[in-house]
């Protein structure tokens, strides 16, 4: 009779524990509906690739242990790569991330950024092989291609979580800070991090390091690591790049699809094209009247096709955002929201092709392009990209254009230049007054403008990569990572670690660029950093012989006072002048412009006289001018820089 009871008992536990599955099964699919919409359909057959189509359950631990060799903080492509990158090198690792997430990704499949910005090797003209590889590479081939179904991305960022027996995952923290102590020449040390679970519950953990993968460089900030803030190294504390809402809409199917091939195909733009996933073009769009024209700007379409017949649109650009602050990241989904159906319906009107999509969700999380950056140990520069820099510390490359996005509806944006290739260096994600710490992703330290190409998500994963490995390097050591960042030594064995982890980190050394060999560079490099002039995709904006005018140089030294702080006002020069822009601009009117910006108050026959007893223009400058009653750009180039040095000397 009791083995009877027993085998009942059993029987009941079963079912009990059948069920238990069953409800687990249907709130994972309500996750991953509440999560992904329409997305987490599972798709036909003909369009299934090996993760596509079922949302992979994430395991997450209930609560971490009281130690571990490595603590990565954040769930985005840079903080996964860096715990797997620490436990592939054996080292104890707690993936853990503070926002009410259920999968890992972020930024790509949470913000449905779901096309790559590739550093291909320009080296090799056409090229596609891609400069960062190692675990990027290996993520890369799981997924569709350039574009890629953002479940499938999901699930591979999932499964190499998962392969790790290294790794404990914690989602879903209320919050996470650094716990600190006090370290060496008056820094301070990170010893761990304090979380507090979803259950309320605060838990101290002790790590040998932490890696900040926040994207916005949360941990550094609590901390003591400083930071700017969106473009206040180019003199503009309140203007950062806009975020992204990007958008799904339903329907597409593989008409439709044919349809948008064949428009961007034969449209007669170079720029414009697509293929089997993605699709850019729609230049159109950018026409499209606003409802609330403070705050929202269409660009062209970028679009990517999902395994479900839907696609994302990367397009709907919202000003004014600050995203490190959850009120005003909850604003922009508000704007987004109500701004939607009027572009939809702009699109079927314009566009036949459209006429049966649905707009069906925006994305869970926004684009958001920039908030901190830090100050590291080096700050990677315009002049590093522009140079085509290699550094003895690489641990990744770029070749992106460095594409700065609009700050405002009035803006148009700009690709400063696109560089053939520069390489990131540790220093850059060493920060300054912390040590134990390093932070890999968009916030690492670069300048405003460089960033606009480094904050690619392959250039993230490369650097986080090299985090990982350095954590081991560093333990093994019983060094800093700051002693590791300046032995060359120990630099020379992290490189050779990556390398035998895939990546290829040799050193480089390219031909100088045209731009480069013009007499005038030297002054195009002062503009160029502070983001005066723009070179575009082919550089060809970087030509300094052409004729200056004064319209021109009172733009230029508009930019100059703003970003150097100077007290003068050089609005006056052109007035009472017809069509300054067709004029030519004299060295009197050129000493004169500057003059007034840096606020002299000064005739203009007597400008040159003053910049010259002041420092200001160096009378090598003046005699290089080829023909002083008709400056070129190159001219004016060299005046600014005359004026920067001497700004410069001044401060020190």
């Amino acid at each position: 009779m009791a083995r009877h009871v027993d085998r009942r008992t059993a029987r009941k536990n079963l079912w009990v524990f059948l069920a238990l599955v069953g409800v687990a099964v249907v709130i994972a699919a309500v996750t991953a509906v509440r999560l992904l919409g329409d997305a987490g359909k599972t798709p036909p057959k003909s369009n299934e690739t090996p993760n596509s189509g079922k949302l992979q359950p994430v395991q997450s631990v209930q609560a971490p242990k009281n130690d571990y060799d490595v603590v990565v903080v954040g769930t985005d492509p840079e903080g996964v790569t860096a715990a797997v990158s620490a436990a592939r090198n054996g080292l104890k690792t707690l993936l853990v991330d503070g926002r009410d997430r259920e999968i890992l990704g972020g930024l790509m499949t949470l913000g449905w950024l779901n096309s790559l910005d590739h550093n291909y090797d320009r080296e090799k003209p056409g090229s596609t092989d891609i400069l960062n590889k190692g675990l990027f590479s290996e993520w890369y081939k799981q997924v569709e291609g350039d574009s890629f179904d953002v479940i499938t991305a999901a699930n591979a960022f999932n499964a190499m979580v998962k392969n790790e027996k290294n790794i404990d995952l914690l989602l879903k923290t209320k919050s996470i800070e650094p716990k600190l102590a006090d370290g060496t020449n008056g820094n301070k040390k990170v010893v761990g991090v304090t979380v507090t679970t979803a259950d309320g519950t605060k838990r101290d953990v002790a790590a040998k390091a932490v890696i900040d993968a926040t994207q916005d460089a949360d941990i550094a900030a609590a901390s003591g690591v400083p930071y700017t803030i969106g473009r206040a190294d180019l003199g503009d504390e309140k203007a950062r790049m806009a975020v992204t809402a990007v958008f799904r809409l339903k329907n597409v199917t593989p008409d439709v699809w044919k349809q948008v091939q064949k428009r961007l195909r034969d449209d007669g733009d170079p720029n414009t094209d697509a293929n089997e996933r993605s699709a850019w073009g729609y230049g159109e769009m950018q026409k499209y009247p606003p409802n609330n024209k403070e705050r929202v700007k269409m660009r062209g379409l970028n679009i990517g096709r999902q395994n479900d017949d839907t696609m994302l649109i990367n397009a709907l650009q919202i000003f004014g955002i600050d995203g490190l602050d959850p009120n005003s990241r909850a604003e922009a989904f508000e704007i987004a929201k109500k701004e939607l159906p009027y572009v939809v319906d702009y699109m079927k009107k314009l566009y036949p092709e459209f006429a049966n999509l649905v707009w069906d969700a925006v994305a869970p999380e926004l684009y958001i392009r920039e908030t901190r950056h830090i100050v590291g140990e080096y700050r990677l520069t315009m002049i590093d990209v522009l140079e085509n820099r290699d550094q003895w510390d690489r641990i990744g490359f770029g070749s992106y254009p460095v594409d700065i996005q609009r700050i405002s509806p009035t803006d148009n944006g700009a690709v400063m230049s696109h560089p053939i290739k520069y390489a990131i260096p540790f220093r850059s994600i060493v920060p300054l007054k912390a040590d134990g710490l390093l932070v890999v992703g968009r916030s690492a330290s670069f300048d405003t403008l460089p960033h606009g190409s480094a904050r690619v998500i392959p250039v993230g994963m490369a650097t986080a990569q090299a985090a990982g490995a350095a954590a081991k390097l560093a333990i093994d050591k019983g060094v800093t990572f700051r002693e590791l960042s300046a032995s060359k030594e120990l630099i020379a064995s992290l490189q050779d670690m990556l390398n035998k982890q895939g990546m290829e980190l040799k050193p480089y050394e390219l031909k100088p660029e045209p731009y480069m060999e013009q007499k005038a560079y030297p002054g195009l490099k002062t503009v160029v950093s502070m983001g005066l002039v723009i070179g575009g995709y082919d550089n060809s904006g970087f030509n300094t012989l052409p004729d200056s005018n004064p319209q021109r140089l009172l733009n230029l030294m508009q930019g100059v006072k703003r970003v150097k702080k100077l007290p003068g006002d050089p609005s006056g020069v052109v007035a009472g002048m017809q069509e300054p822009a067709k004029q030519p601009l004299t060295l009197e009117q050129a000493a004169w412009t500057i003059a007034k910006t840096a606020g002299f108050d000064v005739a203009a026959d007597k400008a040159v006289a003053e910049l010259l007893a002041k420092g200001m223009l160096q009378q090598a400058t003046v005699d290089g001018i080829a023909d002083k009653r008709k400056l070129s750009n190159g001219d004016t180039y060299m005046m600014i820089r005359d004026l920067v040095e001497s700004l410069a000397k001044t401060k020190t």
